[in-house]
């Protein structure tokens, strides 16, 4: 039988993260780590899935694949602004001795799910719209092969458009939260 447990974190709980976030950052700092970072949050999904890990601690850090898959994707074409805070928010898992390090069985990745929880509601806007690009890439792939046609043929322009609308709702959703009482982590 299922159970629910909710916490909440206070505020102090939230600026610890911040600060763990921000160390990270200082540690890790330069274009040419942007594929570590990348690597870090990739190899702690890859070790979740591997390990005997508690599912609620492994859905969420599953959850990790796709904004890593958001940072990667050449044809989703990211801002430099815009990857740098997707990039910002992945940096805390390139410490393996982060707030619980990863090394303590059973516990090592609950300060990562934790974590990750923040990331998904922080990213919602980002995630969403790179979520719909991805569905739309597949379905006009399938629709142009149904037809009869090479889905690489004007590819960059039917992506273009789609591309370009979900960018710039995603970034009016962004700057135009009304809520501005909640905490916020800074990436």
């Amino acid at each position: 039988m299922p159970l629910d447990i909710t916490f909440t974190l206070s505020d102090q709980d939230l600026e610890h993260f911040q600060a763990i976030v921000n160390k990270a950052k200082s540690a890790v700092d330069g274009p040419h780590d942007d594929e570590a970072i990348q690597s870090a949050a990739l190899q702690l999904v890859a070790d979740a899935k591997a390990g005997e890990l508690p599912e609620f601690i492994r859905e969420r850090i599953e959850k990790l694949e796709v904004v890593t898959n958001m940072v990667s994707d050449q044809e989703w074409r990211l801002s430099d602004e815009d990857r740098t805070r997707v990039l910002g928010a992945l940096v805390y898992f390139c410490d393996p001795e982060d707030l619980i390090p990863d090394h303590i069985p059973g516990l090592g990745f609950l300060d990562d799910a934790i974590y990750v929880e923040l990331v998904i509601r922080e990213l919602k806007n980002e995630i969403e719209s790179y979520e719909e690009f991805y569905q739309f890439r597949i379905a006009e792939e399938k629709r142009r092969k149904e037809k009869g046609l090479d889905p690489h043929v004007e590819r960059e322009e039917w992506l273009a458009d789609k591309r370009a609308a979900l960018h710039a709702r995603m970034r009016k959703r962004r700057t135009g939260r009304s809520d501005n009482r909640r905490w916020r982590l800074n990436f």
